[in-house]
């Protein structure tokens, strides 16, 4: 079956990577390996570009413009961005004691453009089956929308342990990411593009 595949970034990111010493994640290979038998056409990553704040840890953009560069070069690849917004809000102390103003910085764009391509490329016939990596309940909406009006089966993929109830209502299929498929859908320690050499950010070893 003709397939694409759509994945959440930051949802794989901390349901699946976070914590794992697999972040040096070669996705092209974990959807061949979690979608076995599928023809799949395109993968379309939707991730932000880290905006990194007085005191925290600068290297963590370095390490996601590397770990894009890598994705960069697998052929069947599309990197979609969304952005991050960062604004005051005023919260209560964790003493209850009054309030102080706080730095939210919060990730935009990717469940609706995630959601707009699934809908998009459903549309267009470019795909017969869809699947979406992402434990995010705001994607059942869409999800629903391919599965019962245009009658094409999507898989979700979670990252999580568990599925979210509103995804699984809703896919015709669930699976979700054991470690020992990550383990074995690792990019090699140094890769090659037009550029030149790189190798895998030395915090991932």
């Amino acid at each position: 079956m003709k397939t694409y595949v759509y994945i959440d970034g930051f949802n794989l990111f901390y349901g699946a990577l976070k914590k794992s010493p697999y972040k040096w994640l070669d996705i092209s290979k974990l959807c061949a390996y979690l979608l076995q038998g599928h023809q799949i056409e395109t993968i379309k990553y939707f991730t932000a570009p880290m905006k990194i704040r007085d005191g925290e840890d600068h290297d963590k953009s370095n390490r996601q413009q590397i770990y894009l560069r890598a994705l960069r070069t697998l052929p069947n690849v599309e990197i979609v961005e969304g952005f991050f917004l960062t604004h005051k809000v005023t919260m209560k102390r964790a003493d209850g004691r009054g309030f102080v103003d706080v730095i939210k910085t919060e990730e935009k764009g990717t469940d609706v453009k995630l959601a707009a391509h699934l809908l998009h490329d459903g549309h267009r016939d470019e795909y017969e089956m869809a699947a979406v990596i992402s434990n995010d309940a705001d994607l059942a909406e869409p999800i629903r929308m391919v599965v019962e009006d245009l009658k094409r089966p999507v898989v979700v993929i979670s990252p999580f342990k568990k599925n979210t109830l509103a995804l699984a209502k809703v896919a015709s299929s669930r699976r979700k990411i054991r470690k020992g498929v990550l383990s074995i859908s690792q990019f090699p320690d140094e890769l090659a593009d037009e550029i030149g050499t790189f190798k895998k950010p030395e915090a991932w070893s």
